[in-house]
């Protein structure tokens, strides 16, 4: 019967079914997991899964049962939305965005190391702060990785700033757990995050997420510039802008 199964899938589709099937979940998932969905041998899913790991497109989970897509196996689809139509649709969004807020617009997604920058349009005024694309920011401190923290579940946000080096890096800087904790739990039922200076003196933003089609966090649409010509006040009266554009990008992505 096992043989049956398998020879239904062809060689070359098993392993992008199970890179398929663990995209698709919101938590790391365990060989077992997987199997029960893809209905292949044991063994055959658990030589695959350990191939993948192998060559880097998967990363074992510290329970050391339990995989989740690694950094390679991310930039990869990013790649391949950064060639595609999607890339043009996504940057025309920004673009919009920014000519209404007047400020530079960032789309950035998380990484290990922080919210990467997958994308930006740039502002018009000669004073600006400059992020281009590729910079990789902390979660802590910015309004992108605050919206991002802040889409976990309350379990999974607590383990998740346990781990994080809260650095101080401005004077408003969060730099205890339980601080940033009830900021996340704000920015949960508000649905967007500001960083009030907290990483750069003089410099604050605003961000929301953008989700796909099963309400998974996938990037934050943020804007940021100087103080002097951004207020909290002026930000939070805006924010509409952001949450058309992250609907928008939902919709050109997913629907």
């Amino acid at each position: 019967m096992e043989k049956e199964t398998e020879s239904r899938i062809p060689t070359n589709l098993r392993t992008l079914l199970i890179l398929e099937i663990i995209g698709r979940s919101d938590h790391a998932m365990t060989a077992t997991e997987i199997n029960a969905e893809i209905d292949l041998p044991k063994q055959t899913v658990h030589r695959l899964v350990a191939t993948l790991e192998k060559e880097g497109f998967l990363v074992r989970e510290i329970d050391g049962k339990r995989f989740r897509p690694s950094r390679r196996l991310r930039a990869m689809g990013a790649g391949l939305l950064h060639a595609s139509r999607f890339y043009i649709t996504r940057h025309g969004i920004l673009q919009d965005v920014a000519t209404a807020v007047k400020e530079a617009v960032n789309y950035a997604v998380p990484e290990e190391t922080g919210m990467h920058y997958l994308d930006r349009i740039d502002t018009d005024w000669p004073f600006r702060i400059q992020l281009p694309v590729g910079t990789n920011v902390p979660f802590h401190c910015t309004a992108s990785g605050k919206c991002f923290m802040a889409s976990l579940s309350r379990s999974a946000r607590r383990k998740f700033v346990s781990g994080l080096n809260l650095k101080q890096l401005t004077q408003h800087t969060y730099v205890s757990a339980e601080s940033l904790l009830v900021e996340l739990e704000t920015i949960a039922k508000q649905g967007f995050a500001i960083d009030n200076e907290e990483f750069m003196d003089g410099m604050r933003a605003i961000a929301v997420p953008v989700m796909d089609d099963r309400q998974r966090f996938v990037a934050s649409l943020a804007y940021h510039g100087p103080s002097q010509r951004l207020s909290v006040k002026d930000m939070k009266q805006g924010v509409d802008v952001l949450f058309d554009g992250a609907l928008r990008l939902k919709q050109s992505l997913f629907d």
